[in-house]
């Protein structure tokens, strides 16, 4: 009997299984598809990959205000597609190697969960005394006529695309659907992008999503809020999708159109079992991740929650350690999200609205990059830091949007992680010329002693 069997290879199983292995577990992982699941495969490699492509074709377009002179750019969606390809392989082979060295047996196929100690895969049958769901999700439909047309792509298709649309319509203004914007904005499609909700990104911090759509029509992409799609239809070799707004219906034609509309849970594996799940068709778990059956387990987006590749690896840790009998718990008020649009955005812990809607008596600091030396010498001076602090002065919240918000986000997740004041962060020397003086400003703003701002600004 094995001590564990994983079903899926993604970013919440694979973890899971190697940390398993380092506890002494016997484990068998089972994938049917390709290891490193939906994050490595099709969604946050490949579209990082795209990223770097479109942050490069941007420079070269501003080469001539730092006083090169470039000329002829050309752009190979096809090379492009297969540099993303080679590094997506080159992961999956990585994972695949890092299994076996911790001697975890791999299995190609689909699993089916027999009873609460079995698994099936094809003809096999795996003995197990504990089982852990890590199947994730995939795109949700959109349940509109025209959904299922030639040149309707959803977040998986759209990156197998070889040539640039001249035109393309995004229906979905949350992460997925503003990464993608962005990116194909840059690589020089027509973009429009079509939002349900009265704004785009409605989970951030309101100031920081008002200003990614300055910046998303700045970049010239055009964007419908409060505006949901009727149908889409065919005619004359071009896709046209209507909508209604708040006030008229309109009509949007392109080339290629994206729904980019969320992701629902897959649970393929565990129709016959008994496991109980939310109103919206997820698996239900306790703090420990064991499911309402003793010994099947469940983690990562299966489960919903915060659907980010670096939660569910966190969650397949804590849930094989309390299979081990160790507890561990996953810090939910400090995790961090990155979103790849231009510029970048990352956020932690609360938004000021959170904050005002559990009554808490906040306080909090700014700082824009413009005013910052090394954002100027970079010439991308967009966005600011938003840092948001309880009464004491603990630090409850941080919101960046700005040049390379991902890498900076750290700091601030360790605040508000180890529950840190505004004190301790502001006794810390950040070292000049650095993006990182901007959080440091933007802490100093609590107490309206930032250095580089005028009075008048605070």
């Amino acid at each position: 009997m094995k001590d564990l069997v994983i079903i899926g290879g993604g970013p919440g199983g694979y973890v899971a299984a190697i940390r398993a292995a380092q506890l002494q577990m016997d484990v068998t992982l089972i994938e049917k598809d390709a290891l490193g699941g939906a994050c490595l495969n099709r969604g946050c490699i490949p579209t990082k990959a795209y990223h770097y492509n479109a942050k490069i074709l941007h420079e070269l377009e501003k080469a001539k205000d730092l006083g090169i002179a470039i000329q002829n750019v050309q752009f190979d969606m096809k090379q492009a597609k297969d540099r993303k390809d080679a590094i997506v392989n080159n992961l999956a082979d990585g994972i695949k190697k890092l299994l076996g060295q911790n001697r975890v047996e791999v299995i190609s196929g689909t699993a089916e969960i027999i009873d609460q100690h079995q698994v099936k895969v094809g003809e096999s049958l795996i003995d197990a005394r504990n089982i852990l769901i890590a199947t994730g999700s995939k795109p949700a439909g959109l349940p509109i006529a025209g959904a299922d047309l030639p040149g309707v792509l959803n977040s998986n298709e759209i990156l197998e695309l070889t040539d640039v649309p001249q035109s393309l319509a995004i229906v979905g203004g949350g992460v997925i659907g503003l990464e993608f914007a962005s990116i194909f904005n840059r690589f020089g499609s027509k973009v429009t992008v079509i939002e349900s909700e009265p704004r785009l990104l409605n989970l951030l911090d309101v100031e920081i999503s008002k200003r990614m759509l300055v910046y998303l029509k700045k970049a010239g992409i055009i964007v419908h809020t409060d505006t949901a799609v009727q149908q889409i239809y065919a005619a004359d070799n071009r896709l046209t999708l209507t909508a209604r707004g708040r006030k008229e219906m309109c009509e949007i034609e392109a080339e290629v159109i994206l729904l980019a509309t969320g992701r629902q849970p897959v649970t393929d594996c565990m129709i016959r079992t008994g496991i109980e799940l939310t109103r919206r068709g997820f698996i239900k778990t306790d703090q420990n991740f064991q499911t309402n059956i003793p010994g099947i387990y469940a983690i990562g987006d299966v489960i919903g929650g915060q659907m980010l590749a670096h939660v569910a690896s966190e969650e397949g840790i804590a849930a094989v350690e309390h299979m081990a009998g160790i507890n561990t718990l996953v810090p939910y008020h400090a995790v961090p999200s990155c979103i790849f649009t231009f510029p970048e955005i990352a956020t932690v812990g609360m938004s000021e609205e959170e904050a005002k809607e559990q009554g808490i008596d906040y306080k909090t600091g700014k700082f824009q990059f413009a005013a910052n030396g090394k954002a100027m010498t970079m010439a991308e001076t967009d966005g600011l830091v938003k840092v948001i602090t309880d009464q004491n002065e603990t630090i409850i919240g941080m919101h960046i949007i700005g040049p390379n918000a991902s890498d900076l986000i750290l700091e601030g997740t360790m605040a508000v992680s180890n529950r840190m004041t505004a004190k301790e962060l502001i006794g810390t020397i950040h070292p000049h010329p650095t993006l990182g003086e901007a959080l440091a400003e933007a802490i100093r703003d609590i107490r309206g002693e930032a250095v580089h701002l005028a009075p008048k600004c605070r």
